[in-house]
């Protein structure tokens, strides 16, 4: 169940793009969104600010660091990070602070939350299995697809993908099936606030050419992007949905150009693939 094993591992927080390096410290500090009045409170915005300062390039960090990510001052740094190591969610060692497993638990709160969690696994497993490829499955989060499952066999990309990891939706298969999805004012507005830049020279940037992509995504029901993310990148997906019909989540197969072309992917991965995303669809109708 490799899916379920990487659920154990350290989720990643900031975006995971295929071309992006380190991004500048200064770029990571967490807007605060205009308060809603009395009902919003700024104490545990700052504090989950202080949880996302940590990732894979800065898995330890200063009080100062902290701070300087986050926007806060150290007093205030300092009273979230101690704060949160009372709850067992930080452990300092000297002046390094540091998550500790626990934190997993917020992630898996979620994971386990979701009605085809349990039930996807098995047949993308089995999907897998079938096609040799790896099998995926995300949920969209504003302008970018999370993983929220996982069976890899062959590494196909430059970039590691585990529970977790975030790519931009508007290159990416799952990203384009599950921007289908929304209305059109809902889809403008998520593409008004995506940064289209070129990850290889066939991603497509112009929002007019990606609006009439999704509407033809959404016509047909499926996606393929070839090469878009990254260079030798392959992918198809299909939607999950629930009892009423919305798209609650994307499945897809990725491919090696080397090994196969977008042409024969679609000849040779989309039935399968279609019966699998209906077959998990029909399990979470009959279980929500």
């Amino acid at each position: 169940m490799g899916s379920l094993r990487a659920a154990a591992r350290p989720i990643p927080t900031p975006m995971t793009s295929a071309s992006s390096a380190s991004p500048d410290r200064s770029a990571e500090q967490q807007e605060i969104p205009d308060k809603p009045g009395d009902s919003y409170v700024q104490s545990f915005a700052r504090g989950l600010s202080v949880i996302r300062a940590f990732n894979a390039e800065h898995p330890e960090q200063t009080l100062t660091d902290v701070a300087a990510a986050t926007g806060l001052t150290r007093a205030g740094a300092r009273r979230i990070l101690l704060t949160l190591q009372t709850l067992g969610y930080v452990e300092a060692e000297g002046r390094l602070f540091r998550l500790t497993p626990k934190i997993l638990d917020l992630g898996f709160a979620y994971l386990t939350s979701m009605p085809f969690w349990n039930l996807a696994e098995p047949i993308m497993e089995e999907l897998s299995g079938q096609v040799h490829e790896s099998c995926s499955a995300a949920v969209l989060d504003r302008t970018e697809i999370v993983y929220v499952l996982r069976v890899p066999t062959h590494k196909i990309m430059t970039i590691n993908l585990s529970i977790g990891s975030r790519l931009p939706a508007y290159c990416t298969s799952m990203g384009r099936v599950l921007l289908s999805a929304l209305d059109e004012d809902a889809l403008d507005a998520t593409l008004g606030a995506t940064p289209l830049y070129a990850h290889t020279p066939r991603t497509v940037t112009d929002k007019d050419e990606l609006k009439k992509i999704i509407a033809q995504v959404r016509q047909q029901g499926w996606a393929i992007v070839d090469q878009e993310l990254e260079g030798g990148l392959i992918s198809i997906s299909a939607p999950i949905r629930n009892r009423q019909g919305r798209v609650i989540a994307a499945m897809n197969i990725s491919g090696n150009a080397q090994r196969t072309s977008a042409k024969q992917m679609v000849k040779t991965f989309l039935d399968p693939l279609l019966q699998a995303a209906q077959r998990v669809s029909g399990m979470v109708a009959r279980r929500t």
